[in-house]
C-alpha cells in the first residue's frame, strides 16, 4: 500500500464510530487467522469453513466499507454465501411437501390393502374416513405405500386387447401416417391401410397436406366394391378424430377404434408396417418428389402383397397364390424379375 493510501485509510478510521472500528478489526483478524492457518499447513489455497462464511455474511450487512476490507475472496462470493444461507434458513423454516405420516398409519394402510387387494388408494381413503379416522392421508400418499403390493394384472386383463385383435383380425383394418422427406427436405405424408387378417396393404396415398376430408376420400377409395372392414383401428391423429370423418365411418357401418393416447403398441401391426416400409424401401431410396414416391410405393406394395412372405402367415404372402409343385434343389431352375431397380427380386420356377 502506498503512503498516500495509508494516510487516507487513517483519516477514514478517525471518522469511524467505535462500533465500526471494532467490526473492521474483527474483519481483518478473521482474514489474518485464515492466512496464518494457510502458512502453518503449507497449503496453496486457504481453507474457509462455515464459521468464516457466516461471519462475513454478518459483516456484509453491518460493516459499511466491508468490500474494501475484504482481501481473501471477492465480494460476489460473500453475496453468494448470503443467498445460500437465506435459502437454507427458509428451507428449514418452511413446511415443504406433505407431512410425514406415522408408522401406525402406514401399517394400517398396508393391512387394509392386504385384506382388500382390489381397493384403490381412493377407496382405502374412503374406508378410513368412514371409520372416522381424522388424520387420514391423501390418496397419493396412500398409493406410495402400496405401490409394491399391488396385484399384477391377470392374464385376462393383459390379453384383453390382444384377444380382441386376434378374435376380430379378419374384420380389422388399421391405418396410420408415415412422414417421408424428399431430397429437398419437403415432408410428405404417406397414408397406409393394412388388413389385420392377411397383413395385406389395402390402400396407400401420398399428400403434402393431410386433412380429415382427404383421409375420408382415401378411406372411400379403399372401401369401394363392398370391400370394407368391420373395425378400423387408428391412433388419435386430429384427422382421424375429426367429427366429419367419424360420421362418415358411422354411415358406412365401420366401427372406429382409436387406441389409448401415447400407446402405439396397440396399433402394432400398422406401426410395424411403417417400420417395414422404411427398412425395406425408404432407407435405400430418397424420393425426388411426390410422384416419384408414389411410383416407388406402388411398386413396393405390389412386391409386399404378392412376393414378400410373413412369419405371421406361416411363410405365406398376404395375397394368396397357388404354390408350384415340389422339386428338389438339383432339379429347380429359377427365373428372376428385378423389383425397384434390383433392390429385390421375384422368383418363379422355370419350366
Amino acid at each position: 500500500m502506498h503512503i498516500p493510501q495509508i494516510f487516507s485509510s487513517l483519516a477514514k478510521t478517525r471518522l469511524m464510530s467505535g462500533a465500526q472500528k471494532d467490526l473492521e478489526i474483527l474483519a481483518l483478524r478473521s482474514q489474518l487467522a485464515v492466512v496464518q492457518q494457510l502458512i502453518a499447513d503449507r497449503e496453496i489455497r486457504p481453507h474457509i469453513d462455515n464459521r468464516f462464511r457466516m461471519l462475513w455474511v454478518f459483516l456484509s450487512k453491518a460493516l459499511l466499507n466491508w468490500k474494501s476490507t475484504l482481501v481473501l475472496v471477492k465480494p460476489e462470493t460473500v453475496i453468494g454465501w448470503h443467498k445460500q444461507a437465506f435459502k437454507a434458513h427458509w428451507r428449514r423454516k418452511a413446511d415443504v411437501g406433505r407431512p410425514r405420516i406415522s408408522s401406525d398409519t402406514i401399517a394400517l394402510i398396508k393391512r387394509i390393502h392386504k385384506e382388500n387387494p382390489t381397493l384403490s388408494p381412493e377407496k382405502i381413503r374412503e374406508r378410513l374416513l368412514d371409520l372416522a379416522i381424522a388424520d387420514t392421508p391423501a390418496p397419493n400418499t396412500i398409493a406410495k405405500y402400496i405401490r409394491d403390493q399391488r396385484i399384477p394384472p391377470s392374464e385376462k386383463q393383459k390379453q384383453s386387447w390382444q384377444t380382441f385383435l386376434r378374435n376380430h383380425a379378419k374384420g380389422i383394418w388399421a391405418m396410420d401416417f408415415a412422414v417421408v422427406p424428399t431430397i429437398a427436405f419437403k415432408p410428405l405424408y404417406v397414408f397406409l391401410m393394412i388388413h389385420h387378417g392377411r397383413r395385406q396393404i389395402k390402400h396407400f396415398a401420398v399428400t403434402d397436406h393431410p386433412t380429415a376430408a382427404w383421409v375420408t376420400q382415401q378411406v372411400r377409395y379403399a372401401t369401394s366394391f363392398d370391400d370394407q372392414p368391420e373395425y378400423l383401428l387408428h391412433d388419435n391423429d386430429p384427422a382421424f378424430k375429426d367429427q366429419g370423418f367419424q360420421q362418415f365411418l358411422s354411415h358406412s357401418n365401420i366401427k372406429s377404434k382409436s387406441i389409448t393416447p401415447y400407446s402405439p403398441w396397440q396399433n402394432g401391426i400398422c406401426e410395424r408396417l411403417v417400420g417395414i416400409v422404411r427398412r425395406d424401401l425408404l432407407d435405400h431410396v430418397i424420393p425426388l418428389n411426390q410422384r416419384h414416391l408414389e411410383r416407388l410405393l406402388a411398386e413396393y406394395i405390389e412386391y409386399y402383397n404378392n412376393t414378400r412372405t410373413h412369419q405371421a402367415l406361416d411363410g405365406e404372402t398376404p395375397v394368396e397364390s397357388a404354390r408350384p409343385p415340389l422339386t428338389l434343389v438339383k432339379d429347380t431352375k429359377l427365373s428372376a424379375r428385378p423389383i425397384l431397380g434390383g433392390l429385390y427380386h421375384e422368383y418363379q420356377k422355370a419350366a
